[in-house]
Parts: C-alpha cells; sequence; structure tokens
C-alpha cells in the first residue's frame, strides 16, 4: 500500500470517529467563538480572514438576522461589476434560447449546426458557472448563497441533458435563487414552470395520449411528500393527468418577447381528477396550480422537508425533536422558509454540542471553504471548477433527480480524501490547476473561467466534440392530440443526453502539463490558523507547530479538522 493510499486510510478512520468521541459525558456548550465559527461554517461557506472577529464584534444572533434578510446586504460593486460582464446578463431562458439555442444556428449549414450549438451551449454554461461561485465565493449574503445550493440539490437537474445546459443557469437564478428564502409555495410553482424542469423530466412531451409520468413521481417524491409520505401509483397517473399540457413552445419562442412555457389546452387530459383522496375538478392549467397547493400544504411535505434542513444544518442523522418543531412551523407559517430557518438556527440543539463539527464537508463546501479561507484567487474560477470535476461533486453535474448527497456516507472514502490531500498540496505551494497562469497584453492574468460577449456559437475554449442536434424532425404528434387540434412542441431539440465533456479549464490541464508553482498565489499558514480560530483541534495545531514552512498550509487544508464543518 502507498503510503499516500495509507494515510487516507487512516484519515478516514479519524474522520469516522463521532466528533464528541474524546468529550466529557457531560459536554460543555460552545464557547462564543465556537459558535462563531459553527455558524459560519452552516450558514456560510467557512470563514475568510478577519470574518471570525467581525461576527464575533456584531454578535452572531444579529449576524443570522441580517442574513436571513438578504435584500438588506449590498452586493460589492467588484462583484456587480463581475456579473454584469458576463454574456448571460440580464438574459432569461427565452432569451437565451433566441441568442444560444436553434434559433441563433437556423441561417448555418445544416452540417455546421451541431458543432456550433455545442460551443454556443458551452459558452453559456461557463458563464453560468462563473456566476454561481463569484457568488459563493464573494457574496455577503452567505445564507442566500448556501439555500440556493441546498433548493438546486432539493429540485434537481442535469446540465448535460441537451437543452438543460442553456437554461440551468437562469432555472436557479430565476425560479430558485428569489424564493430561497421566501414561501415554499411559490418556490415549488417557479420551478415546476421552468423550461429546465419541464424538460429534463420530460413533463413538455406529456399529453393527453400519453402521459409522461417522470416529474409527477418526482414531485411527489422528493420535491414534496417524500418517499414515505403516503401516495400510491394511482396519485402519480392522477399527477401526470393533472400536468398534461404543461408543456414548452420551442418554436414560438424564436420570436422576441415569447416565452418558453406554454399551457396547450389541447394536449390536456380532461375531467376531474382525485389526487390524495381529494377531488381536482376539471380546470385545464387551473388544476395543475390547485395540485401544487395541495402539495405544498400536506403535512408529509413539512416533515419531508424539515428532515432535509435539519440534516443540512445540524447532523447527518438529525434529532427527532428538531424535525417536528421545524415541521410545526412550516404548517404554522404556510410554508414560511424564513421562519422555519430562523427556528431552527434558534433551536438547542443547532449550538449543540454533539452538532460541533458533526457535518463532513461536500466537495463543493470543502473547495469553497479553502477558497475563502485561504484567500486563494478568484479572478480565476476555473481551478474551482476543475478541483469540483476532480473530487466528483462538477456543478449542476448530478445526473439523478434526486441531487447530491450532503451526508459523510455520500463522499467520505480514502480515494476521496487523498484527492482532497493532494489538491491541498497543490493549492498551498500556489498551484492552482485550471490555471490559465499567462499574463494578458494588461499584464493581468488571464481567466479560462471568464467570458466575453462573442457571436452565438463562437467561445474561447477549445474546440468541443459534437453533440447531438437540439431540431431534429418535430415530435409526432397522437391521434388523440391531433383530434383535440392540439400543437405539438416544434423544431423539438433531441432527447438523448448530451455526451460528458471535459471543461475547457480540465482540458487545459491535460493538454499543458503540471501547473507551475506560484508563491504569490499559496495561502499564508499563519494567517490561515488564525481564519480558521477554534476549528483547528489540538492535534494538528501540535502537527502545523513541528512542521516545515511549506507543509503547514497542506496541514490545515488537507487535513482533518478543516474537512469538517
Amino acid at each position: 500500500m502507498s503510503r499516500s493510499l495509507l494515510c487516507s486510510v487512516l484519515l478516514t478512520g479519524w474522520l469516522l470517529l463521532p466528533p464528541a468521541a474524546a468529550a466529557a459525558p457531560a459536554p460543555a456548550p460552545l464557547s462564543d467563538a465556537e459558535r462563531t465559527l459553527h455558524v459560519l461554517d452552516r450558514l456560510a461557506y467557512g470563514p475568510r480572514p478577519g470574518e471570525l472577529d467581525a461576527v464575533a464584534a456584531e454578535g452572531t444572533d444579529a449576524w443570522i438576522a441580517r442574513q436571513l434578510q438578504p435584500d438588506s446586504l449590498p452586493l460589492p460593486p467588484a462583484l456587480l461589476a463581475e456579473l454584469e460582464a458576463l454574456p448571460t446578463h440580464g438574459l432569461d431562458a427565452a432569451e437565451i434560447w433566441r441568442r444560444y439555442g436553434p434559433p441563433a444556428q437556423a441561417a448555418l449549414p445544416v452540417k455546421e449546426r451541431p458543432l456550433a450549438e455545442a460551443k454556443a451551449k458551452r459558452l453559456v454554461l461557463a458563464a453560468e458557472q462563473r456566476e454561481r461561485l463569484l457568488r459563493a465565493l464573494a457574496s455577503p449574503r452567505q445564507l442566500e448563497e448556501v439555500m440556493t445550493e441546498f433548493w438546486f440539490d432539493h429540485f434537481n437537474v442535469h446540465r448535460e441533458k441537451d437543452a438543460v445546459m442553456l437554461w440551468v443557469g437562469d432555472y436557479e437564478r430565476s425560479a430558485i435563487r428569489p424564493h430561497a428564502l421566501g414561501r415554499f409555495r411559490e418556490l415549488l410553482g417557479a420551478t415546476a414552470r421552468h423550461p429546465a424542469m419541464l424538460y429534463y423530466l420530460d413533463n413538455w412531451r406529456s399529453g393527453a395520449g400519453g402521459q409522461n409520468e417522470n416529474y409527477a413521481r418526482e414531485l411527489l417524491e422528493l420535491h414534496t411528500l417524500g418517499a414515505d409520505g403516503g401516495y400510491t401509483q394511482a396519485d402519480v397517473i392522477a399527477l401526470a393527468r393533472i400536468l398534461s399540457g404543461w408543456t414548452l413552445d420551442l418554436a414560438g419562442a424564436a420570436e422576441p418577447g415569447a416565452p418558453l412555457f406554454r399551457f396547450q389546452p389541447g394536449r390536456h387530459a380532461g375531467g376531474d381528477k382525485r389526487l390524495l383522496g381529494q377531488r381536482i375538478p376539471a380546470g385545464g392549467e387551473d388544476e395543475g396550480e390547485a395540485a401544487l397547493d395541495l402539495l405544498a400544504r400536506h403535512p408529509s411535505t413539512a416533515r419531508h422537508i424539515a428532515y432535509e434542513l435539519a440534516q443540512r444544518f445540524v447532523a447527518d442523522q438529525p434529532p427527532k425533536p428538531l424535525v417536528a418543531l421545524l415541521a410545526k412551523r412550516f404548517r404554522d407559517t404556510d410554508g414560511d422558509l424564513r421562519a422555519v430557518l430562523a427556528t431552527l438556527f434558534e433551536s438547542p440543539q443547532f449550538t449543540a454540542r454533539a452538532a460541533w463539527r458533526a457535518k463532513f464537508k461536500t466537495p463543493y463546501r470543502y473547495v469553497l471553504s479553502a477558497w475563502r479561507a485561504g484567500q486563494l484567487p478568484i479572478d480565476d474560477t476555473a481551478p474551482v471548477m476543475t478541483a469540483l470535476d476532480r473530487l466528483g461533486q462538477p456543478l449542476w453535474g448530478c445526473p439523478t433527480p434526486d441531487g447530491y448527497g450532503d451526508t459523510a456516507a455520500d463522499w467520505l472514502g480514502p480515494d476521496a480524501l487523498r484527492l482532497r490531500v493532494d489538491l491541498a498540496t497543490a493549492w498551498a505551494s500556489g498551484r492552482l490547476p485550471g490555471r490559465d497562469a499567462g499574463p494578458d497584453k494588461s499584464g493581468r492574468r488571464r481567466d479560462a473561467g471568464r467570458m466575453s460577449p462573442t457571436a452565438a456559437g463562437e467561445a474561447s475554449m477549445a474546440p468541443m466534440t459534437p453533440m447531438a442536434p437540439m431540431n431534429p424532425p418535430a415530435m409526432a404528434t397522437t391521434g388523440a392530440d391531433r383530434e383535440a387540434g392540439s400543437e405539438p412542441p416544434e423544431a423539438a431539440p433531441a432527447m438523448a443526453m448530451t455526451p460528458p465533456m471535459r471543461s475547457p479549464a480540465e482540458a487545459a490541464v491535460r493538454r499543458s502539463g503540471p501547473v507551475p508553482a506560484d508563491p504569490a498565489l499559496a495561502p499564508d499558514a499563519a494567517s490561515l490558523a488564525a481564519t480558521l480560530g477554534p476549528g483547528i483541534g489540538r492535534r494538528t495545531a501540535a502537527a502545523v507547530a513541528s512542521a516545515s514552512p511549506p507543509l503547514r498550509s497542506v496541514l490545515l487544508l488537507g487535513g482533518p479538522d478543516f474537512m469538517r464543518r
């Protein structure tokens, strides 16, 4: 067994130990410093230099109160300028479809369209991913970012399913982020109508002559009631019929200002339906709204959401009394997510000693917390994407509807830990895999993740393998559809999954070989230790003190203490 693998195995055993295993029978409450770090590790992506002192001076309760009101926290001008410079800034899903989808390639020869469409989609994806990462790393609205990630996993769509790649960024920006701390019913409705969800789970294909049950099933099992929420297969069928006709008008959306979502009465299954024992009277599009009302206010939905929130913020196996408390708060406030979160953060379980360092960081949290704590540069987000790809959590890359998991069982293992230690070693020496090390003409480093607006289909990135065409012949309609006078979606994208492709940053790494060390990019070990404060245990602190200077940051970023939150 290699030394690296042996270290990973031992580290796995260390991390699997219960965090409070060595604690006294009556554990002491968290100190003020521990509570401050605990809040920054749970409601934010870890502390930045000086943030422990700043939050302590303000008071953790006051800081939490401001986080619950994100609109009260202005975005820094530099961040706003970066976001406004993105080619997708200010564009909704329909406009992105017109500028970068098949309508933008219609004038090209047929043979050139697949490659042009593939490049355009990668351009959009790179810009949208950069927006997510810049917000997560630099926005003072950290709880909003954490909840946006939480709800995206809850209402997951997969970026590689063809046209979803064009819409995934807007899905997060317009359907999830505005409602992340709002009311659950509004969040549920926004995701249900967004083209990314309609396309990913195939509801756009569901018609009176043949309902598609994919979205209906996941709406019940994952989005609302939960797998044990008390629904039956008959409810799945009824919900699919209720939501039939909720589709996309891809051909019509080619016209300026036209929306993508469209309810087609001729494709809707008529008649009354029964869902969860309740009658849903015939009413076309209104049936779907009535069904969403019913599901959002169901007691099983309250329990399901309460469990997921408690698991994300407290422990992999959350305390049952806390779940019951949050479920009651959800019901009492008609799904007011801000009120539910306030109750969670005020609960004794949230700041109990048992919750301290009880969560193992996902790759996403691990990478972002390293960037924030080590003040690694964010002018270039390509190294962040490269790290996420290598650690197995590419942004918006989970192919299954249940989204990425958040427990130690999902991510903790020897191979995963070895990859983290390898990345920590690279970061500590100033090597950021994926970063373009060469300066541009102004002397500023190039950013492989930065995009400037270009003509549709032209992106400043490595050539990509063509994907399946997005507009084959129109989907055939059933006899029932034609008799009802409905119009099937035209210029329909192919339904096959887009083949996974290497990111531009990863491709650049493979072409250029090892990334040279740049001491100017290396985090300072002393500053790093001060930033992490009580998150560094006695054993790690002793190891750092006795290590040579080049190894100190490696021990801090690659050690077991930093992998917990």
